[in-house]
């Protein structure tokens, strides 16, 4: 690359600059292709400013050449070979019948029942563990199945809310909902139910929480209104029909009290 300066014909266009930079604002590039000289009529100014932009455009994420390169996809690769390659089988037992399935193993287990198993009941709401829509039971515990890989569940059993009721006869807790409106738009009421289930089997087997007077106690805990709120602080309801919850999970305790 060679370089010659020009006269300083333009540099009155640059009143105010000294001598130097006059005569830097008015030097041009001259560059040497395949043996050809070529003249770029390209200014300091002109340099400084297709500088900026750039350096502007990659801190906003603009596109490179390498990352848009690396995004090309090769017609020669099977890339439903390579997904296939990597599958797990994983055997789940939902709802009492037995499904072996072929799975990413990043898969989740909420997306497991939703995309593989049709099993749409189970929602997802935040994808993050914090709202409770996505709670089924496992081997009768409560779990944040967007948490859960579905791997890690091979061989275990899974209740979903399409698997609580029996048959035609609705478990209590179903039945407590519907008789105390705990519920409105009932997006988040599967997750409800199932922890809802969930739960007063914990308070069954004398399980503490953090309201409980005495956590020594192996006996079952009384559910009070304070208990229930606490144990079931973990589903949320963006509809606020908390008191119709509350109400529905002490009626179900004291159903399900009866019945034993």
């Amino acid at each position: 690359m060679d370089y010659e300066d020009f006269g300083s014909d333009e540099a009155e266009d640059f009143a105010g600059e000294s001598a130097d930079d006059a005569e830097l604002s008015t030097r041009k590039v001259r560059l040497s292709v395949d043996g050809e000289e070529n003249l770029s009529e390209f200014t300091r100014r002109e340099f400084v400013a297709t500088t900026g932009i750039l350096t502007a455009g990659i801190s906003l994420g603009w596109p490179t050449f390498s990352s848009a390169a690396s995004t090309i996809v090769n017609p020669d690769v099977d890339t439903q070979s390579d997904a296939n390659a990597i599958a797990v089988a994983v055997g789940l037992v939902v709802n009492g019948a037995k499904h072996q399935l072929n799975l990413d193993p990043r898969v989740t287990l909420l997306d497991a029942l939703r995309e593989n198993l049709a099993l749409t009941g189970t929602k997802k709401g935040c994808d993050h563990g914090q709202c409770g829509a996505c709670t089924v039971l496992v081997n009768g515990r409560r779990i944040n199945s967007c948490l859960a890989l579905a791997v890690a569940h091979d061989g275990d059993k899974i209740t979903t809310i399409e698997g609580i009721a029996n048959g035609e006869e609705l478990h209590p807790v179903q039945a407590a909902f519907l008789e105390h409106d705990g519920f409105q738009c009932g997006y988040c009421t599967p997750g409800q139910i199932c922890s809802a289930v969930g739960m007063l089997n914990e308070a069954q087997e004398g399980a503490a929480s953090y309201v409980t007077a005495n956590v020594g106690r192996t006996s079952p805990v009384e559910l009070t209104e304070d208990e229930i709120r606490e144990r079931m602080s973990g589903n949320i309801c963006r509809c606020g029909a908390y008191p119709g919850i509350v109400a529905a999970v002490k009626r179900s305790n004291e159903v399900m009290q009866k019945a034993r």
